[in-house]
């Protein structure tokens, strides 16, 4: 009999979500409770102490490079530091060393700043080494745990990265008591210069050879932890805009370790878990290459034994998966492209990420569903016609109940699980219950936590997803999240998308997932939930813009304006009419940082005139510049008061250049090949209080090339 009760189907999906919840609960929202210090002793771990660190760091404001706050947070993890070195135990020394940079140039060739000379002047970090005083071994040897201690200039830095910070410091001090045992010494840096361009790690690293050990030993001493080689990847791909010291420790120096970094939506900690899979790439492609062959071998068999109607019933049965995927995505999607028209942010999900079910999984789910029932009813009618063919002898209500059954088991064995009927003159049955549990359990215990926690990885992403405001559809981070959502529901429910076509469950899911859509819809629209929050909010750069372009010795006054603009995909409405200065935007007053491009953003001339003067601006001013075949032209830079500052150079046009500190005649950027992004190549220029402020530029052009 082709039936199977839709209570059963029911059941099952409301034991999936539960267990999915469970797992994503049990993975990254079951955490340790925080031990005092009285509760560690001298040789543990005190999350209590450790977030003392973190409120007094917070409590200096936002430090960036170049700040007063900054040398005052130099100044407190010096003392920490200290006061480890103090009560370390007798058999450990330890070594503090508040050490200066004088200068440096770091070219990297990937992720964020690919194209980019950075360069640095006047940095200073604060370095401890734990060592046992009796193992030589130990200093020839060591592991480098470093972080950084400045923060952008819009934030006081507790995620990014006084947390890391004050991880460190209750690290060292706990290891400081018991490394007499270790046979490697522990290095601590505590660098600063991360936020320009990862100068603090550059001007630190030394060379060493990569090896594969880090991974395998974190998961081995680890009491919560958590890894995902998708994320390394989407942050060497450079889908994450953002980049970690780490990138200079491996491209640089060749180093191999482990990188830690805040993934979630932007407020959420993601360095826990409770279980780890670790295993090496050799049994990894053993793995995958033996269920490819074994779904290759049972899709060859079940070829041979059925001759031309299994070839058929196979193409339809790939046929429905296609349908799947392609109706599934189209759901999804069109809710993407529907958001900016009926909400006041294209990405109204950002503060409340369980949004992302109802608008995205529930469409998906349905249009997978719509999708696979298609070439469910195209497969049922093809071999129903061959049964009518082959079987004249069985009646109707037979021939359609095996039809089903068939088609059933056709579109599972269409994905590759053992349970098929290899011979086409067997009567089919009714797939087990559990078979289908079988191939859920498994797939769902390792990836269901990560799947909705990458989900909330998206949606936190959407937040400063355009490096350019405006340069990117408004859309785009809804569909990205669309996309991904899709693909989870076709790749992880597509074995129980079989089991519904022949239950009576297909119209009651449908509905519900269609309401669940429906309201989800109306509390966006409605505004009862808001896109921001207080915790999850939009982030607005005010810039203060001083325009003083000219060409060729043109005297030109410079004029000034306000800016304002977001990473956020998203019109800046809400925000103008909260501040009532005189704003209008739009998409005319396009602006050139060097490093990026406001295509969208409001502006106003009110009072734009105060807070600067001419003198504050700085100058470029041409020298020389010899315009023969080998054409070089010296150019003098003076930043005034700027201490940080970038600089576009047409690679195109320059073929090489070399960047010299005019007060000190030391070369910063020499000949050399230069890398370049768009046409272009930046000079990122970051440097602390006293760093120079004029520089001498000497720019070798292509050759032949003669225009000013």
């Amino acid at each position: 009999t082709a039936k199977r009760s839709g209570y059963v189907i029911l059941a099952l999906f409301i034991l999936i979500a539960h267990g999915v919840w469970a797992v994503h609960r049990y993975q990254f929202e079951s955490l340790p409770e925080p031990l005092t210090a009285q509760h560690v002793g001298k040789r543990g771990f005190s999350e209590v102490e450790a977030m003392k660190h973190v409120v007094e760091l917070t409590q200096l404001g936002p430090h960036p490079v170049g700040s007063d706050k900054l040398e005052l947070g130099l100044q407190y993890v010096l003392e920490a530091a200290e006061n480890i070195k103090k009560t370390a135990h007798w058999e450990v020394d330890v070594e503090v060393d508040l050490f200066h940079v004088s200068s440096g140039a770091n070219i990297l060739v990937g992720g964020l700043f690919k194209g980019k000379t950075l360069v640095y002047s006047d940095l200073k970090h604060v370095v401890l080494r734990i060592a046992p005083k009796y193992v030589s071994e130990a200093a020839d040897s060591a592991i480098l745990v470093s972080s950084h201690i400045d923060t952008v200039y819009s934030a006081e830095g507790a995620g990014d990265c006084s947390s890391c910070v004050a991880v460190m410091l209750e690290l060292a001090r706990g290891i400081s008591q018991w490394a007499h045992g270790f046979k490697n010494s522990v290095i601590f840096l505590f660098n600063t210069g991360e936020e320009e361009g990862l100068n603090g790690a550059h001007s630190f690293i030394t060379q060493a050879g990569p090896h594969p050990w880090a991974i395998e030993n974190y998961a081995l001493v680890a009491k919560y932890p958590s890894a995902q080689i998708l994320a390394q990847d989407l942050f060497t791909s450079g889908f994450i805009k953002s980049a970690t010291d780490f990138q200079v420790y491996k491209e640089v120096a060749g180093l191999s370790g482990l990188d830690f970094a805040y993934a979630d939506n932007t407020a959420v900690y993601h360095t826990k878990g409770t279980y780890m899979v670790v295993f090496r790439q050799r049994l990894a492609n053993m793995l995958y290459n033996s269920v490819i062959t074994q779904s290759i071998m049972i899709w060859g068999t079940s070829l041979v034994m059925g001759g031309r109607p299994a070839v058929i019933s196979l193409s339809l049965s790939l046929l429905s998966v296609v349908l799947m995927w392609i109706f599934s995505l189209i759901f999804s999607s069109t809710i993407a492209f529907i958001l900016p028209l009926i909400s006041s942010s294209p990405v109204p999900f950002v503060s409340t990420p369980w949004l992302i079910f109802g608008l995205f999984a529930s469409p998906a789910f349905l249009g997978a569903l719509t999708g696979q029932h298609i070439g469910y009813l195209i497969l049922k009618g093809y071999i129903s016609r061959v049964l009518s063919k082959k079987m004249e002898n069985l009646s109707p209500v037979v021939q359609s109940n095996w039809a089903k059954l068939e088609a059933e088991r056709s579109l599972y064995k269409s994905d590759g699980l053992l349970e098929a009927t290899l011979s086409p003159a067997r009567a089919p049955k009714a797939l087990k219950t559990i078979t289908l549990l079988f191939a859920l359990f498994v797939p769902f215990l390792i990836s269901g936590g990560m799947f909705i926690r990458l989900a909330g990885t998206l949606a936190g992403m959407a937040v400063r997803l355009d490096r350019n405001p405006g340069g990117s559809p408004e859309w785009l981070g809804s569909v990205m999240v669309a996309v991904y959502i899709s693909a989870v529901v076709c790749l992880t429910l597509v074995y129980i998308l079989s089991y519904i076509h022949i239950s009576g469950a297909k119209r009651i899911i449908a509905i519900a997932s269609f309401i669940v859509c429906g309201l989800s819809l109306t509390v966006v629209i409605s505004g009862i939930i808001p896109p921001f929050t207080d915790d999850i909010s939009r982030a607005v750069n005010v810039v203060h813009v001083v325009e003083a372009s000219a060409r060729n010795g043109e005297n030109k006054e410079p004029n000034s304006f306000i800016s304002l603009f977001s990473t956020t995909p998203g019109k800046l409405t809400k925000e103008i009419e909260h501040i009532d200065e005189g704003f209008v935007c739009g998409r005319e007053n396009i602006t050139d940082f060097v490093t990026f491009t406001t295509s969208y953003s409001c502006w106003t001339e009110d009072d734009s005139v105060n807070g600067w003067t001419k003198n504050d601006i700085p100058t470029l001013d041409v020298e020389t510049d010899s315009k023969t075949d080998e054409r070089f032209t010296q150019v003098t830079i003076d930043t005034k008061l700027s201490t940080r500052w970038f600089l576009a150079i047409n690679a195109n046009k320059i073929q090489d250049f070399r960047l010299k500190d005019a007060e000190n005649d030391e070369e910063l950027i020499q000949i050399g090949t230069k890398s370049g992004s768009d046409g272009w190549h930046n000079i990122q220029y970051s440097g602390g209080k006293n760093a120079p402020k004029r520089f001498g530029l000497t720019l070798y052009w292509v050759k032949n090339h003669t225009q000013v």
